[in-house]
């Protein structure tokens, strides 16, 4: 298995914690870790890698071991593209792959509209919808209330937030412990990894408050009666700052083919989302829900097949594959059978 080492690097917008593996002549992979975890979750991937590559796996800012700066949501997943740019530049890297894991996935579609000059390949794994989380109903990405009601950091069950800034690392909350959060959902049940402890801790690193995760709201007089605030990820993920990147994802000049993996039982990401305001109020668990009309659960899936579709159309090429019996993380649940998939993407696109 390949030795991975860890370094802070110190870039012109922050000092970034980084793991990386393999040798420094290696071909660069870039790897973007999801919300609630950190580049810890990266690590059998990591191990598993041929020996010619280099991969280089951040802490995003407000997770992991990285600089605590805010996250401006006023410019959607903004800042997260700009210090991933900021770190492949201080570190020289001319070429690289990209893969990205839920946030990770949204944040990488993004960089690819940003910088494709650089991207040899794409791994979008269970990605976020281009459109953002929450407050959008058909797969063209148009929102259910004009304020985005129903995205942001309004919507995260704030014991969740609560228990991770305590450190909890029981199981004694059903509805919101950290513990059970991860084993029940960012997996598919009855799976728990060898590893537990150590993806637990990823969890347990984002930083947490007002101004971070969850991050604030304003109140709303649509269903779910809060929109989306300024500051975090959860807001940053909000449709209301990020659907205007959708255009220049898919007309940029220079598109990376693109290996598209989702687990088939994805309950964060899907169109039947159960963190999706939709979801919940079609099961009744939400009240005053207003009916499927105005506001149905999110497309998620169906609105990343439209874009990559479209992608397609303006010259890209994309392939989705899903991986049966697997939930949010395939690469975690099936690391073996991933590695097969991910690693021919790598070598079949090395121009």
């Amino acid at each position: 298995m390949a030795a991975i080492t860890t370094l802070t690097v110190l870039t012109p917008r922050l000092h970034t914690a980084v793991r990386t593996s393999g040798p420094n002549e290696g071909i660069p992979v870039l790897m973007v870790h999801g919300n609630a975890s950190s580049s810890i979750f990266w690590k059998e991937i990591m191990e598993k890698m041929p020996s010619s590559f280099r991969c280089i796996t951040p802490d995003l800012r407000g997770y992991g071991d990285t600089e605590d700066l805010l996250i401006d949501a006023t410019k959607g997943l903004g800042d997260f593209v700009e210090d991933l740019i900021s770190l492949l530049d201080t570190l020289e890297i001319k070429r690289y792959h990209l893969i990205g894991h839920s946030l990770g996935g949204a944040i990488a579609q993004q960089l690819i509209a940003r910088d494709a000059n650089r991207v040899r390949s794409a791994t979008l794994v269970n990605p976020g919808s281009p459109f953002g989380f929450g407050g959008t109903k058909t797969i063209d990405g148009q929102p259910c209330w004009p304020d985005f009601a129903g995205s942001g950091g309004g919507m995260v069950n704030p014991e969740f937030a609560r228990l991770i800034a305590e450190q909890d690392r029981s199981s004694d909350h059903p509805q919101a412990s950290p513990r059970v959060i991860m084993n029940t959902f960012y997996w598919k049940p009855p799976f728990v990894p060898t590893w537990e402890e150590e993806l637990l801790d990823g969890v347990l690193s984002e930083k947490i408050g007002p101004e971070r995760y969850p991050g604030d709201s304003v109140p709303s007089e649509n269903y779910p009666f809060a929109a989306p605030g300024k500051w975090g990820p959860v807001n940053a993920m909000s449709p209301k700052y990020i659907q205007d990147a959708v255009e220049r994802f898919v007309y940029c000049a220079n598109k990376p083919p693109i290996l598209w993996i989702r687990g088939s039982h994805d309950q964060i990401v899907s169109d039947q989302s159960f963190f999706c305001m939709g979801t919940l109020g079609k099961l009744g668990l939400i009240p005053n829900y207003p009916g499927e009309e105005l506001y149905p659960p999110q497309p998620m899936v169906s609105q990343m097949r439209h874009v990559l579709d479209r992608y397609a159309v303006d010259g890209g090429h994309y392939l989705e594959l899903v991986m049966e019996g697997t939930g949010h993380s395939p690469f975690i649940e099936q690391p073996t059978e991933f590695m097969e998939y991910f690693s021919q993407h790598l070598l079949v696109n090395q121009a």
